[in-house]
């Protein structure tokens, strides 16, 4: 991944840059409105209205349960319709982990789908028999050696792909990253390359499971505003885009897209809804070309991708988001930039990816991304916020709570903790609204989809030895109605949440709880922002 410049754009088109070592992968589905609802609703019977035993210790497995599920999970549905959420492993630091033990949080997170940034060879070897879909980069540096001699790539593909698969499953090959936008004029070289890679693919018998793709920013864009208005810089249509998609279409591959609304709401936060880039609830904005609607930035410059495709007959060729995030920390000039909102827009993304609808203009394609990235980079050039794209840290803590979720469909390989957390509601649910949150606030509510069961274990223990404090919903006091379960549970672990100062991993209960970032709201019960 690149260094970000700020670009001057048509509000849809900011693009982010290379500088990276590795990636994710998602689908995203377009929503009435982007109020905060459950993804599938999940009965729970009203607890009894005299709740006994608040105080009543948990048991040590459901405490052993709590420690282990430190942090929140990143998997695709095993459903065939949904879209499919990955992540970039960036390695452009020296204080990360070791590729051994990355594999091992990929796999303790229950991520299966990993980007790199090249074809480093510890990596590939970590990731061997891990069961997680790799997908490698080729330099831009080599490109035009790839270019101009087929033997070059008969040994880079022996040595990078062949020397690896299938113990490591390398699904593709991205070859160069954002070549349009770099310095070096390499844009020349990229579909030789691109072609001579295939080529040594079928050598080796490896094309049927091997794609070759090459990311583009959306600085490729001329216009993007509105989404349907979208096409591509005539200056790289003929000698670049149309012949790159000709070999994905013929290939059966997919272009692969860099996609930051962080980038053009930056820029343009006079303009842009900070809820409209953030995937919350908006009045939207309608495409005076094609008279859809729009709810979120997201959707609207994928759509001014696919009708620069379509412009020059390739709305055909499916797209994979390849890089997509949010910063946790940025410069005062990076409007935007902070936690609260990278927990709103990658949380929120990663719902919208896994309901399995396409954008306005591909509503039946599901979205496949990969969020940017893994850690925090702490030698990256550029703008504070380059350093701060990062779900965890170097030391495996995470940068902020997210609401991120297992959605494993194998209950057999799934932990006890996280069952039943194939859907997971992202606001108060059970009839509960919604309201705009305050800026940088963040609150616990209750997964829905947990089960009687662990939501009861869960209030018990966080009423009891957890210390929140539980008389405001006692029979009679404020916050009593609406007399549920899920309505109470959540009070109580939002007042163990706040308790605790939001710290990570203090908003988990076993996989019973999550962090919204709007203010939820149960009747007229308020939920405190701290202590």
């Amino acid at each position: 991944m690149k260094t970000k410049n700020k670009r001057s754009l048509t509000i849809l088109s900011s693009t982010r840059g290379p500088t990276s070592t590795s990636s994710f992968f998602l689908h995203f589905p377009t929503h009435p409105t982007l109020t905060l609802i459950p993804l599938y609703k999940t009965a729970i019977k009203p607890p009894n209205p005299k709740r006994k035993n608040l105080t009543s210790p948990l048991s040590m497995a459901t405490l052993a349960a709590f420690s282990s599920f430190f942090f929140f999970f990143l998997v695709t549905f095993a459903f065939a319709d949904t879209g499919k959420v990955g992540i970039n492993y960036g390695r452009v630091a020296n204080n990360l982990p070791s590729p051994e033990k990355v594999v091992e949080l990929l796999k303790s997170q229950r991520i299966d789908r990993v980007k790199t940034y090249d074809t480093d060879s510890a990596v590939l070897a970590a990731l061997a028999n891990s069961d997680i879909s790799v997908v490698v980069a080729f330099p831009n540096e080599e490109l035009s050696k790839a270019a101009a001699d087929q033997s070059f790539t008969d040994n880079w593909v022996q040595a990078n792909i062949s020397k690896y698969y299938p113990a490591t499953k390398i699904e593709a090959v991205a070859v160069g990253n954002e070549v349009f936008a770099d310095p070096k004029n390499t844009t020349p070289f990229l579909v030789p390359a691109m072609k001579n890679v295939y080529n040594s693919l079928v050598k080796y018998k490896l094309d049927s499971n091997v794609k070759v793709s090459s990311p583009i920013a959306l600085g490729a864009l001329q216009n993007s505003y509105p989404p349907s208005s979208g096409s591509f810089k005539s200056d790289l249509i003929e000698p670049a885009l149309k012949p790159m998609l000709e070999f994905l279409r013929k290939t059966s591959s997919y272009l692969m897209v860099n996609a930051y609304p962080f980038f053009a709401y930056s820029a343009n936060a006079d303009k842009i809804s900070l809820d409209y880039a953030l995937f919350r609830d908006n009045p939207g904005q309608v495409d005076s070309g094609n008279g859809l609607k729009y709810t979120n930035l997201f959707d609207a410059q994928l759509d001014a991708v696919f009708a620069a495709m379509s412009a020059i007959s390739y709305n055909d060729v499916k797209v994979v988001v390849t890089e997509t995030g949010w910063p946790s920390v940025g410069d005062e000039n990076e409007a935007g930039a902070g936690a609260a909102n990278a927990a709103a827009y990658n949380g929120n993304l990663v719902r919208r990816v896994l309901s399995g609808s396409g954008t306005p203009l591909r509503p039946k394609d599901p979205l496949n991304v990969y969020l940017f990235a893994l850690f925090n980079e702490n030698q990256k050039p550029g703008p504070t916020s380059e350093r701060n794209y990062g779900l965890f840290y170097p030391n495996e803590q995470t940068v902020y709570d997210s609401p991120f979720v297992s959605t494993s469909g194998n209950s057999s390989s799934t932990p006890a903790a996280n069952k039943s957390k194939t859907q997971v509601p992202v606001s108060g649910g059970g009839g509960g609204d919604v309201s705009p949150s305050a800026a940088g606030q963040t609150w616990c509510v209750a997964n829905a989809n947990a089960g009687e069961k662990k939501l009861q274990a869960a209030i018990d223990y966080a009423c009891g030895e957890g210390g929140a404090d539980c008389r405001p919903i006692q029979e009679g006091a404020t916050c009593y109605d609406p007399n549920t379960l899920e309505a109470h549970a959540s009070y109580a672990f939002n007042s163990y949440y706040q308790k605790q100062v939001r710290k990570a991993g203090s908003c988990d209960f076993g996989g019973a709880a999550y962090v919204v970032t709007q203010a939820p709201k149960y009747g007229k019960c308020q939920f405190p922002t701290g202590y």
